[in-house]
């Protein structure tokens, strides 16, 4: 991780202030307490995600245009309330929320946020290009789940768990549990219930068999290299497949040999043999090339090629 503290209490308001607006952007924050400082505030962070764990203070946030202008985030936020509740204002919609709600604000848009001395709450934070690769309907306005049932409570028990096994996990596994997250908020926010809409499934889909069609020719390319490129979880995407009705082994096989017939059949790779367009279009191997090319087209790399040259 690039940087944590220890938990414990920001010794004093203006620590409290200064560290506030380090993890959540320029702004103004008000601290009205009038009893003895008790603020507490706890964060980590990786190269993606950061999470952090904030409260025990009567706090007004304001983030204005101003602000924005001057101190671009380009950072979306999960608010998960533990104790207490408070208001939450961006754009048109405002409320409150409180244990077993959840608020996906964007950090980059005019926000208030306030909140009395009986409250914490745990904010998960990620970049905003993060929730537009997979879901751009969902990074268009404030939501607010339910966390209580159902999708949202998946949420709800997984980011509190994250916040408080952080220090335990690697920075990897870290940001594979922010990746999880990120999926389930998307579907929650399409009001998807426990699967994802078939409107974005396919969109995934297509998105996946793009990446392999570009792609097709690296032989180390793999469900989990696409899943990181792509921003999706690698079990998200093996689901989405599968529904589609393939595997990722089956779609980047069929995208090499798409491949390797297409220069087969033209005049470019004229000069190289048959082995080296099979290594050249992602195989490790010339039989099993041969093999699967048979398998899928019904005649030889030879047949197609029609030069009268052999195999090897």
């Amino acid at each position: 991780m690039y940087r944590w503290n220890e938990p414990g209490l920001t010794p004093t308001p203006d620590a409290w202030r200064e560290a506030f607006i380090a993890l959540h952007g320029a702004s103004r924050v008000t601290l009205t307490d009038t009893g003895p400082w008790a603020g507490r505030l706890e964060w980590q962070r990786s190269r993606s995600y950061g999470i952090a764990l904030c409260g025990n203070v009567r706090e007004e946030f304001v983030r204005e245009r101003r602000h924005i202008r001057t101190d671009p985030r380009g950072m979306f936020e999960l608010l998960v309330p533990t104790v207490g509740s408070a208001q939450v204002e961006q754009a048109a919609a405002a409320g409150e929320i409180g244990p077993g709600a959840l608020a996906l604000c964007d950090v980059d848009r005019p926000l208030t946020f306030a909140h009395g001395t009986n409250f914490l709450s745990v904010a998960l934070i990620f970049p905003g290009e993060a929730i537009y690769r997979r879901n751009p309907t969902a990074a268009q306005e404030p939501h607010v789940f339910d966390g209580t049932a159902g999708l949202g409570r998946l949420i709800h028990q997984t980011v509190l768990t994250l916040q408080q096994d952080r220090e335990h996990l690697s920075e990897a596994t870290f940001d594979i549990v922010c990746d999880q997250v990120l999926d389930l908020l998307c579907l929650a926010a399409e009001g998807a219930g426990d699967s994802a809409p078939a409107t974005q499934r396919r969109q995934v889909e297509a998105q996946v068999r793009q990446y392999v069609r570009r792609h097709a020719a690296d032989p180390h390319l793999s469900i989990t290299g696409i899943a990181r490129a792509l921003g999706w979880s690698a079990r998200y995407l093996q689901d989405v497949l599968q529904a589609a009705g393939t595997t990722s082994r089956d779609l980047i096989r069929s995208e090499r040999l798409r491949l390797a017939r297409t220069r087969l059949a033209g005049p470019a790779w004229d000069n190289r043999s048959i082995a080296e367009v099979a290594y050249a279009s992602g195989f490790a191997s010339h039989a099993s090339f041969a093999t699967a090319y048979r398998r899928e087209f019904g005649s030889t790399p030879r047949e197609t090629r029609g030069d009268g040259r052999g195999e090897s």
